[in-house]
């Protein structure tokens, strides 16, 4: 992705939906954390899991449900939510969506 660096990108351009999956791309990867763009169909989504971080999630496009040790929240284009370290997590497209995710690897 180094070229990105320097240009301006429009962000949710630079992934696009596949029928049926869940598509990735990492935009930054260093030690200390990573930044990471999604793509969702309708109805796919990511188990419930925990993250030993803290992580930052941008709704780019779309809607998602986003349920954080049980509590269920629905976000649409322009929120964001933390998904707070160690709680788990899962991640739906109640529509398709595309999320920023940004994981900042510290305690």
């Amino acid at each position: 992705m180094e070229k990105l660096i320097g240009s301006v990108i429009e962000l949710a351009g630079l992934i696009d939906y596949q029928d049926g999956s869940v598509v990735s791309k990492e935009i930054i990867k260093k030690e200390t954390g990573t930044v990471t763009i999604f793509a969702f169909a309708e109805g796919q989504g990511l188990s419930e899991h925990t993250a030993p971080f803290d992580a930052l999630v941008y709704i780019l496009d779309g809607e998602a449900q986003i349920t954080i040790s049980g509590a269920a929240n629905h976000l649409t284009q322009g929120q964001m939510i933390i998904m707070p370290a160690n709680e788990p997590h899962a991640l739906k497209a109640t529509k398709p969506y595309k999320m920023l995710l940004v994981m900042i690897k510290s305690k």
